[in-house]
């Protein structure tokens, strides 16, 4: 129990024929202090034995009544429902009542939610309104209340007109709750010990009829061996046998100790109690109370029984408390006579086991006041870490919006009076036809798009035997070559090629080369591609504004080692689009979604303004990553968007792939992460340095922690790799719904950019309904466990008129560049 939270709350008491409502103040001034007000209220026996509408009605009624009292019916506070019978909980401010006792019989109640049922009759008044925000047992109540004042309380223990025990346990050991970090209090309801018969060859004649005269035989057996409801009653047949037998009161018997009830279990103490002066006087006076004329025999006898009957009491209680004790040691590695035996027996079961016995001042008040205490500032920063998620959840009308903005950024992109400033730059590739299948020869193809790249050689076959045969070896570009010049960057390139052709024994040889650049280009032809600007943190210089092409072809002479015909620069989009393309002839888009994001598609040369002709269709590389640079995506993006931003190597471009694409989910995360731990929401307000690390939050975590399969505890080993080393289970729980909320309106406003493209087409061709392929790439797209389920879904839900396949591409920017080249050099040889 933590002693930070301050504020007026009320409770609500509920575990017999009476009731209580409670309005506690705790109050901070250098130290904590707790004060109550209380009324106590009857439950008539009509309504404790009618319908559940008239006994929620009944204490809505008391609610108001003291509410009113107070002066306080017109303010919202929080309340914490005490609710002392055994039911199934769900969450804290959800119980559902397995089965009433204690005499209770209102109908209509069992196997619903009290929490549930209490709201609808306050609510039904209209009069006032409570929070309710916590719903637990009287012994809960018990633990916490203690707890307060010694944190090593971690048992609750009824012992009253019932019995019942909670305890803390390991999350681990708790197979019906999902988590196995942390600990969890669990109301063990002890009372139904014994039903299965665990207990039958101890319990005696005396124990069965009581159970056979009770509202609920065979149920809550433990219970009517030890609880004050029923020990009165157990003296009593003890003593009417004994009598019956010649043993007690002459053989004699009167009305009164043969009535049900009529010995009740205050008597059992009050003979015990040898402060009672006289002591056998008070025995006396309670059996003459009964009609009987006892000898100082009959009263010796009699306080015998009570005490046997007491004892017995204690020790069944003792022996199962040291049980949860012994679990509890494992795990890691009342006032009257009564209580003294319970001490003693617990010492001499469990000697291993330093016990105090802290008797709980109100539990079921004070600690249901305590628990929604508790509850209410949990709820708080819930609401604050949803209040904050909330920004990075997407409605469908804010979906719509991005539609509706990629489209007319689309024809900005087309249009000649338009291009220079939009952001969504629709570069035309010259790629204007498809494979055939007549293709045929030996390819090379460079795979340029991050830090690693590819040289591939493939081989294409045509006729009955179509096939595509690729070897490949991958390359790392260092970083200080990323950042230094285009000269270091293209002979590092070349350099790498020579390798592969040696290591394919191909050294020296001549063969056409399709160059996938996956960078902004603008294309003029198909062998040439002008480097609008670096992305995914490149910046070596003399690049920008130049020919790619032209670059390499100077690096390749610079080597004199082999010569090679670039025939082709194509982005890795349109070979994603092509390799899918060969084996379904409806492809005619292509989408990456990986370390950056980008489509393309085929468009109409009529809408191609750039391009002269206005006959058939070319594919256009939309550069979708830079939407937003001019602020159609501001009122979308969050403060952690705009810190991931800042942070990046081009702040204020690429704002769309920064929202999508692997390279920028993981900062997101962490960002939000960071926030959260800051404001105390996350890992206790504890901020390991390694998580302040940017970059250390990679998006393959997103991939992993979301994972239907990965259990909590392998997402605190993630966690712990960050520094997060006491993280908890509730810690991974949240870390994961982040995760979870970041990725998938990544994948949503993948879906809505992708849904304008597609309707694009639709509406190009006049058509009511459309029927297309799209290809996909990226690691983001291929290993993440539901981004290509949400992107579908908002694609199906913005574009109904489309029927959309999506293809997964398998090396589309190696096999699709030495495609467009063999397409390329079957054009050209056509022409010669």
């Amino acid at each position: 129990m933590c002693s930070t939270q301050t504020g007026d709350f009320l409770a609500l008491d509920l575990g017999g024929t009476n009731f209580r409502v409670l309005l506690v103040r705790v109050s901070s001034n250098g130290k904590q202090k707790v004060e109550m007000e209380n009324q106590i209220y009857a439950i008539p026996e009509n309504i404790m034995r009618g319908s559940g509408t008239e006994l929620f009605d009944h204490i809505a009624e008391c609610l108001a009544n003291f509410l009113e009292k107070l002066g306080i019916k017109d303010k919202k506070l929080p309340l914490g429902f005490t609710f002392s019978f055994p039911c199934q909980q769900t969450k804290l401010d959800e119980s559902f009542l397995v089965s009433w006792t204690k005499g209770s019989k209102a109908s209509g109640v069992e196997g619903r939610d009290v929490v549930g049922l209490l709201r609808k009759a306050i609510k039904k008044r209209g009069d006032f309104d409570i929070d309710i925000v916590a719903v637990i047992n009287d012994t809960v109540g018990t633990m916490m209340t203690c707890g307060y004042d010694d944190h090593h309380c971690e048992i609750g223990l009824i012992v009253g007109t019932g019995t019942n025990a909670c305890y803390m346990e390991e999350m681990r050991h708790l197979e019906l709750v999902d988590g196995d970090e942390g600990r969890m209090c669990v109301n063990m309801e002890w009372g139904a010990f014994g039903d299965d018969g665990a207990l039958d060859d101890i319990r005696t004649e005396f124990d069965r009829e009581i159970d056979a005269g009770s509202l609920n035989p065979g149920k809550q057996l433990f219970e009517k061996m030890i609880s004050g409801m029923y020990l009165g009653e157990l003296v009593r047949l003890i003593l009417v046998k004994m009598a019956k037998d010649g043993l007690l009161f002459q053989g004699h018997t009167t009305p009164d100790l043969l009535t049900t009830g009529h010995f009740q279990t205050s008597f059992v103490s009050a003979m015990e109690n040898k402060k009672s002066v006289p002591f056998c006087a008070c025995v006396f006076l309670v059996l003459r109370g009964l009609g009987l004329d006892p000898s100082p025999e009959d009263c010796v006898a009699t306080q015998r029984v009570c005490q046997i009957v007491s004892t017995r009491a204690a020790h069944l209680c003792a022996a199962t408390l040291a049980a949860v004790l012994r679990q509890i040691r494992d795990n890691k590695a009342a006032e009257r006579l009564f209580a003294r035996r319970l001490n003693k027996m617990v010492r001499l079961l469990v000697p291993d086991c330093d016990v105090r016995f802290l008797r709980s001042e109100d539990g079921s008040g004070k600690g249901a006041a305590m628990v929604t205490a508790v509850a209410h500032r949990l709820a708080k920063q819930h609401a604050e870490r949803q209040r904050i998620l909330n920004t990075l959840r997407l409605s469908r009308d804010q979906l719509l919006e991005v539609k509706k903005r990629m489209e007319e950024e689309m024809n900005r992109g087309l249009a000649k009076k338009t291009h220079a400033t939009a952001t969504v730059k629709m570069l035309p590739t010259f790629v204007r036809s498809t494979p055939d299948g007549t293709e045929r020869g030996d390819f090379l193809a460079l795979d340029l798009g991050g830090t690693n790249f590819r040289v591939l050689l493939v081989r294409v076959r045509s006729g009955k035997r179509r096939s595509v045969e690729m070897h490949n070896k991958i390359y790392t570009i260092p970083q200080d070559i990323t950042q230094g010049t285009g000269e270091e960057l293209f002979d590092h390139i070349v350099h790498c090629i020579a390798d592969f052709l040696e290591y394919m024994g191909m050294k020296g040889a001549s063969l056409p080369l399709g160059f996938t650049f996956s960078f902004p280009c603008h294309q003029t032809r198909l062998d040439q591609g002008i480097l609008i600007k670096w992305t995914k943190g490149f910046k070596a210089s003399g690049c920008e504004g130049e020919d790619v092409a032209a670059l390499l072809k100077d690096a390749i002479h610079r080597s004199e080692e082999f010569d090679l015909d670039v025939v082709a620069v194509v982005n890795d989009t349109v070979g994603t689009m092509m390799t899918c393309g060969y084996e379904d002839p409806q492809c005619e888009v292509g989408l990456i979604v990986g370390t950056g994001t980008n489509t393309c598609y085929m468009e109409e040369m009529s809408n191609v303004e750039l391009v002269d002709g206005d006959e058939g269709r070319m594919c256009v590389n939309m550069e979708w990553g830079a939407f937003g640079d001019r602020g159609e995506l501001d009122d979308l993006c969050t403060e952690f968007d705009r810190a991931v931003d800042d942070q990046s190597t081009y702040p204020g471009k690429q704002r769309y792939e920064k929202m999508i694409s692997g390279m920028y989910l993981g900062e997101i995360v962490r960002n939000v992460l960071l926030d959260f731990t800051a404001k105390g929401l996350l890992f206790r307000g504890k901020l390991s340095e390694r998580l302040k690390t940017r970059g250390i939050f990679e998006t393959k975590f997103l991939s992993q922690i979301e994972s239907d399969r990965l259990a909590l505890r392998q997402v605190r080993s993630i966690l712990q790799h960050l520094g997060l080393t006491s993280s908890t289970c509730d810690d991974s729980i949240l870390v994961k719904e982040v995760c979870s909320v970041v990725s998938k309106r990544a994948a949503q406003l993948c879906g809505a950019g992708l849904s304008a493209v597609v309707d694009k087409i639709r509406l190009n061709r006049g058509l009511e309904k459309l029927s297309i392929t799209v290809g996909v790439d990226g690691t983001l797209y291929k290993l993440h466990p539901h981004f290509a389920t949400i992107m579908r879904e908002t694609l199906r839900d913005l574009t109904p008129n489309c029927e959309v396949t999506l293809i997964q591409s398998e090396d589309g920017s190696g096999k699709g560049a030495a495609l467009i080249t063999a397409v390329a050099c079957r054009l050209r040889d056509a022409g010669k």
